[in-house]
């Protein structure tokens, strides 16, 4: 792709290392900022440049915030022993957007891989073994992904908890409402007949 000006190429390179993007669409973006007010540009550069140097992680449960300690955490109104368990900040976005959860997160930043090199160390385990003493929690929710890392995630932070006076719960796996039987996967389909529950009107 031939470019009249270095600096649209440079614009263009950089959109296109988005995920998701590429070469055509980073051009088609970088020709409809051109054609923008100059202010959209530099409000958009200026977001991105805030996104990078102001976001904090929450010291308390390692959500993405603006403070030191996330709303979530200082919200007095959520029951506070309740811990639900996540991989990184996207499943707490998508568990709030059904507003059917009032406790709190701890976001674990990742699952035990050793394929990826990645093991109990790299998370937030000890962090989430702190809280568990210092703020008597009474439940953790473990709502990690159905794959052997989060299975094996899930197992490892069980028998790290083994002994605390905790219950320990997961998230119900199944058939997706809207789906057909016939498109299932055997495991999904499977643990929807194991994990029944009462038929209620």
């Amino acid at each position: 792709m031939d470019f009249s000006s270095k600096l649209l190429q440079s614009a263009v390179d950089e959109i296109a290392q988005l995920p998701g993007i590429g070469k055509r669409t980073a051009l088609r973006l970088a020709i409809f900022l051109l054609r923008q007010p100059e202010i959209q540009s530099v409000n958009l550069a200026q977001a991105i440049v805030d996104l990078r140097s102001k976001i904090k992680q929450c010291n308390n449960c390692f959500n993405i915030t603006d403070e030191e300690i996330c709303d979530i955490c200082q919200d007095v109104k959520r029951e506070s022993k309740t811990l639900c368990l996540v991989q990184d900040v996207r499943d707490v976005m998508a568990i709030e957007s059904t507003a059917e959860f009032r406790g709190k997160y701890h976001v674990l930043g990742g699952l035990i891989s050793p394929i990826e090199g990645i093991g109990p160390q790299d998370l937030s385990i000890e962090a989430l073994v702190r809280r568990v003493e210092n703020e008597k929690i009474s439940e953790i929710i473990f709502a990690l992904s159905a794959t052997p890392e989060g299975d094996t995630t899930s197992f490892y932070i069980y028998k790290k908890l083994a002994e605390k006076e905790l219950q320990f719960s997961t998230i119900a796996r199944g058939v997706s409402i809207g789906d057909e039987l016939q498109y299932a996967d055997e495991v999904t389909l499977g643990r929807s007949i194991s994990n029944r529950i009462p038929l209620r009107y």
